[in-house]
């Protein structure tokens, strides 16, 4: 009875694993996927996918830093990996598994090896900017025909803030986004500067304008664009234009358009990677290959709207995505955009408190 119960249980103990075999958790980015591919993956592989959802890098960190997150794929953007990959988090790709390695594209990987120096831990799924998205309509009523929509003064320049805040104004909830943005705006010569004089010159530009900041969101800020809720915010590009096209359908009346400031713009890279206690790594590589499959991340990207880092997808992007200048710029507009490294533990600190002073207006 004994050998018959230790069978029974190491039966039973093999079965669990294969089951959680089965499986593979990924938390990625909210709004931020075709969920057609969620159900594809698990035609064609038969691992169930079980998928969730945040919207800030800050809750990602928290569970990444903390261990035993139970994901097996997670996205954070290049600042919070490049960190986290030097809190031993992540694990080692494992390449021989990744053969759509080859569609990545080499113009992106350059961008982004200074968060993960070779690729060792990770792969680039969207990349965008940090822009604005206006209503335009009510802020030419509001401001008139001549509105800076294209210039970060829209919103911090208290006289126009003030004035649009009838309509309302939303800003991400990520001062890793919008510190640069105000050093930008008040012509800092590098807005990835962490020094003292830095942080207290970009307090001094947001708390100017917070009177007039109807709320800090990194995702409400879509629907309220999209339903005329708000009529500015700062927010990442394809967002905005997932705002600018759920207007047209509702055909509301509003007109949503997304510019990235003439001043300069933030690029981002958002990358997948897997946590070094991932349950079910081989699975979180099935999972990474498949999204790097040339038409996949074409979906992805046609439904996001986002310019992905896969060179291969490109010729299935709809015209919508690939010529738009808004997603996919130019070179000169290239140009003027500038990348952001990790603030280190003492100027995280600051940040918080400044972040944390800023939204209670303090």
């Amino acid at each position: 009875m004994k050998t018959i119960l230790g069978l029974t249980a190491a039966t039973l103990a093999l079965g669990a694993v294969m089951a959680q075999a089965e499986e593979v958790h990924v938390y990625n980015w909210s709004d931020y996927i075709d969920e057609e591919l969620l159900s594809k993956f698990e035609e064609e592989t038969g691992i169930k996918l079980v998928y969730d959802v945040f919207d800030s890098n800050e809750l990602l960190e928290t569970k990444m830093l903390a261990g035993g997150s139970g994901y097996d794929v997670v996205v954070p953007t290049g600042t919070f990996l490049q960190r986290q990959i030097m809190a031993g988090a992540f694990q080692p790709l494992d390449k021989s598994k990744l053969p759509n390695l080859e569609n990545m594209w080499d113009v992106i990987e350059k961008r982004t090896d200074v968060y993960d120096p070779g690729h060792e831990y990770s792969i680039n799924y969207m990349w965008g900017t940090t822009g604005l998205g206006v209503n335009v309509g009510k802020v030419q009523e509001i401001l008139g025909e001549d509105a800076p929509m294209n210039s970060l003064s829209l919103i911090f320049d208290p006289a126009n803030a003030e004035k649009l805040a009838e309509c309302g104004i939303m800003m991400l909830d990520a001062p890793t986004e919008t510190v640069p943005a105000a050093l930008t705006y008040a012509g800092w010569d590098n807005p990835d500067d962490k020094s003292d004089e830095a942080l207290a010159k970009a307090q001094e530009v947001l708390t100017a304008v917070r009177p007039f900041i109807q709320k800090y969101h990194s995702s409400e800020y879509i629907n309220a664009l999209a339903n005329g809720d708000v009529c500015v915010a700062l927010g990442w590009s394809g967002d905005v234009l997932i705002a600018r096209d759920r207007a047209a359908e509702a055909d509301n009346g509003v007109e949503v358009e997304y510019y990235i400031p003439t001043e300069g713009a933030l690029m981002w890279f958002d990358m997948m990677a897997i946590p070094v206690d991932a349950p079910n790594p081989e699975a979180a590589h099935t999972f990474l290959n498949f999204i790097m499959d040339a038409q996949n991340m074409a979906a992805a990207s046609n439904y996001v709207y986002y310019a992905n880092g896969n060179k291969a997808s490109q010729e299935y992007l709809i015209e919508d995505v690939i010529g738009d200048n808004a997603i996919y710029p130019d070179e000169a507009t290239l140009e003027n955009l500038y990348t952001v490294t990790p603030f280190d533990l003492r100027s995280q600190r600051k940040l918080t408190k400044l972040w944390t002073e800023v939204k209670s207006g303090l």
